[in-house]
């Protein structure tokens, strides 16, 4: 498989926004908590999150291949077919590889999750370590508030997952803060 290395030499490889960089970062540390709690291997699921968008760049004006080209990237690279699909998993409209595994679905909802509770930290003085589950969940009410997170696919947690969204939010925050310097919040 795969190690943590080539995978952020990949990731650095093709996102050179820092910012962007930070995404998968969040994410990477929302998987690996994910896999912890969910039965999954920490070292996959927290690839997973690594190279998931990281296509982004090159696909942003022709997001229809998304996943797509990041596929035939990863695939020159070596990376397992499992992770490959995971990652065409969480875009299936694009890819049309539905999500069928927990680290299919942990992806899915943390993705968006991951972004909602940076744009939550980047509102408070104190940035992660003042955000709080409940301060999550009443932003993910507020439908205006983070727009384009797309909060059908956070609440997929509860279907896919078995996993309240409060302890799905939970899980996620508590491993983003934990790396909040790492975070930049």
């Amino acid at each position: 498989m795969i190690t943590k290395e080539q995978a952020l030499e990949i990731l650095h490889e093709n996102i050179n926004n820092k910012n962007l960089r930070k995404h998968h970062y969040g994410v990477a540390v929302a998987m690996k908590r994910l896999a912890r709690e969910l039965g999954g291997d920490p070292q996959q699921w927290e690839i997973v999150g690594l190279l998931h968008d990281a296509d982004y760049e090159k696909t942003k004006d022709r997001v229809d291949q998304h996943t797509i080209l990041l596929a035939e990237i990863l695939a020159a690279e070596g990376v397992g077919e499992e992770i490959i699909r995971s990652i065409q998993s969480h875009a299936s409209e694009y890819s049309g590889v539905e999500p069928s595994t927990r680290m299919d679905y942990a992806l899915l909802s943390c993705d968006d999750l991951s972004g909602l509770i940076v744009a939550v930290a980047l509102v408070h003085p104190e940035k992660l370590a003042g955000v709080t589950v409940e301060s999550v969940l009443k932003k993910f009410k507020t439908k205006s508030f983070a727009a384009s997170v797309n909060r059908e696919k956070i609440l997929k947690c509860e279907s896919n997952l078995g996993v309240p969204l409060e302890k799905f939010v939970g899980w996620v925050l508590e491993a983003m803060q934990a790396e909040a310097d790492l975070l930049g919040l």
